[in-house]
């Protein structure tokens, strides 16, 4: 496999670019975007009351030490512990995303469109729906408003509505992505040996992102995992022969 983890290297040259903002280029649009679309957007397993508890959030208690500089001045290392205190413990303990410390989101968004059709955001935050999720459903206020905190590439927070549309077009990508890979290996166009060069190539890219997440696969389990799409790639091959065959028979 080639050493995919060169594109997220953060040496110098990310340090010098750490300088200037790293935003979410995606981000505002997105935002609106999400506004716009929640009455049409995938709902399922999303809290009925987290757009309200994330209004609620952003519209905190005014601080009222705010006017005094003396008490600001003061109770500077209280106000520090006290963010801290405020982030639920499962985020601070929260353990993906740590290879690509100080990595750029532009960076790690053109390394996944390049190689797959979600862009960063998506892929992170897919990841994150998929880790808190409890037995109610997502824990979407939670996600959003400690966004930068669980994921280095990111540094704004989400509405629980932004959260919930990019979960969806993730969600839309991969099967649109799905049926479009299925239809290549059943219509014939390629041959046994191209679809397994295929075939191990995006496995390669999939294990890596799954490295970047913090996800450490054994060699028995990547095994494992290989065998098992190969079994259902012969499988798929088989049945698109049988179907071709049949085809041909009921036209002569």
């Amino acid at each position: 496999m080639t050493d995919e983890s060169d594109e997220f290297e953060t040496g110098a040259g990310d340090a010098e670019e750490a300088t200037r903002a790293d935003a979410d280029p995606g981000a505002e649009a997105d935002e609106t975007a999400a506004d716009a679309a929640t009455a049409t957007a995938e709902t399922t397993d999303a809290e009925p009351t987290d757009a309200e508890a994330a209004d609620a959030a952003e519209a905190g208690p005014a601080d009222a030490d705010a006017a005094d500089p003396e008490a600001d001045a003061d109770g500077a290392d209280s106000d520090a512990e006290d963010v801290e205190d405020a982030v639920p413990e499962d985020v601070q303990k929260y353990a993906r995303f740590k290879k690509v410390d100080g990595a750029q989101y532009d960076r790690v968004n053109d390394f996944l469109r390049q190689r797959t059709y979600v862009t960063a955001r998506e892929w992170a935050i897919a990841r994150l729906c998929a880790d808190f999720r409890t037995e109610t459903g997502v824990e979407m206020t939670k996600i959003g408003n400690n966004l930068p905190e669980l994921v280095p590439f990111m540094t704004d927070t989400y509405t629980p509505q932004a959260v919930n549309q990019a979960r969806s077009a993730f969600r839309d990508k991969v099967r649109k992505s799905g049926a479009t890979f299925l239809y290549g290996a059943m219509s014939g166009f390629f041959t046994a040996e191209e679809l397994d060069e295929m075939m191990y190539e995006v496995t390669e890219i999939a294990k890596f992102l799954l490295e970047v997440e913090g996800v450490d696969l054994s060699v028995e389990e990547e095994l494992e995992a290989e065998e098992r799409i190969s079994s259902v790639m012969r499988e798929v091959r088989e049945a698109s022969t049988e179907l071709r065959q049949e085809e041909l028979s009921d036209e002569e």
